[in-house]
């Protein structure tokens, strides 16, 4: 049996963040745990008070990402670190913050994996920072040259770390809590509150953050006013109040956000998912709705089309086509609860629990081990 491993895990956004990156930081820190491995989060301080997080001072301004907290690389990040004596350092989207596990990494020679989950410079053109979008991909490019391993989400993304020259890339993929997620009866109550009243409308939702990035306005046509179609939102962020007047007069619920036991009831209880980002490097969130047997409708983009390939009940439209849009709610909208198992049933054999997931990642940590030990021979690498 190999020796535990002792992992600081950088990342830029966390608790009470709820966004695709925490949930899956989240599980894999859960599981990594189950195993035996020590971990240290460290995290802006806006986070939950939890074991095994180092908070650090953070700065948020509205105009930049909705405000969202950066944490800041202070020197007590360093001297966690140390007294933590990790057997790799792993830099979680490395922006600002990472770079403090970065530097650490490189100063003391230990293996560094950095990953990739978010198109950050392509987000800074939707808060009027274009000017940033290619300082961002510079620091982002350089992070990943300077680690022993890139983890990537798609291959999208694994073509993005070929275009910076960062090698080697490895996929760590979507996973999904199977036991939550699965086809189960829906909530009368739910709808209820879901579609404002109007149970017998069809039910389209949205689940993600409420932010300019996600195009959230291109669902309008699922809540039109006078037709059999609502719209739930499930979610939160900055652009809330825009949203809220974009949708003012529409068939539109603002439902806040949800997780766990009462995101997976919704599953259950809407009729389809509709995924309307661009932006997304991978939209864990759709792999959700195939485990539970939802139908997806999403925009086209290269990340929904390759989580998408292959999965049944699904339909992807052209940005902007909102008649294409409706006719594919109106067709799949309308599935039995024995077609939604069915599909559900084939999802689920192709996409990985997160068990699954994070033995995968664990081998990923020591090919990195590895590899910074061959580049620095008689390092503490791994130790």
């Amino acid at each position: 049996m190999m020796d535990p491993l002792r992992v600081a895990m950088v990342t830029e956004t966390w608790l009470p963040s709820i966004n695709g990156v925490v949930t899956r930081l989240r599980a894999t820190v859960a599981e990594l745990t189950r195993r035996g491995h020590r971990v240290l989060v460290v995290a802006p301080r806006a986070s939950d008070r939890l074991p095994g997080v180092l908070e650090v001072p953070a700065v948020g301004v509205p105009f930049i990402y909705g405000g969202q907290p950066w944490g800041l690389p202070l020197p007590r990040v360093s001297r966690a670190l140390r007294a933590f004596r990790p057997s790799l350092i792993h830099a979680v989207n490395p922006v600002l913050l990472g770079w403090a596990g970065i530097v650490h990494a490189r100063r003391h020679r230990l293996p560094l994996v950095c990953s990739y989950h978010t198109r950050v410079a392509t987000y800074a053109r939707y808060y009027h920072l274009g000017f940033a979008e290619r300082l961002a991909d510079a620091v982002l490019a350089r992070a990943h040259r300077m680690a022993d391993l890139n983890l990537v989400t798609s291959q999208v993304s694994a073509d993005q770390m070929e275009r910076w020259g960062a090698t080697p890339v490895r996929l760590w993929p979507g996973s999904v809590d199977l036991d939550r997620f699965r086809p189960r009866a829906p909530s009368l109550g739910l709808r209820q509150r879901l579609t404002g009243g109007h149970p017998e409308r069809m039910l389209s939702l949205y689940v993600g953050r409420l932010a300019a990035e996600k195009g959230v306005e291109r669902l309008l046509p699922l809540a039109e006013p006078g037709s059999r179609r609502h719209l739930a939102l499930i979610g939160d962020g900055p652009a809330r109040k825009e949203l809220g007047h974009a949708f003012a007069g529409s068939q539109a619920t603002f439902a806040g956000a949800m997780q766990g036991e009462e995101l997976a009831e919704a599953f259950a209880t809407g009729d389809l998912l509709a995924f309307p980002s661009t932006t997304d490097t991978l939209g864990l969130v759709l792999l959700e709705a195939a485990a539970a047997g939802l139908p997806v409708v999403a925009v086209r983009s290269p990340a929904a089309e390759e989580v998408l390939r292959g999965l049944e009940g699904v339909a992807l439209v052209p940005p902007g086509d909102g008649r294409g849009l409706v006719a594919a709610a109106e067709r799949l909208g309308g599935l039995s609860v024995a077609e939604r198992s069915a599909l559900a049933a084939r999802a689920r054999d192709g996409i990985p629990s997160w068990a699954r997931s994070t033995d995968l990642l664990v081998g990923y940590y020591r090919e990195a081990i590895a590899r910074s030990l061959s580049r620095w021979p008689g390092s503490e690498a791994g130790g």
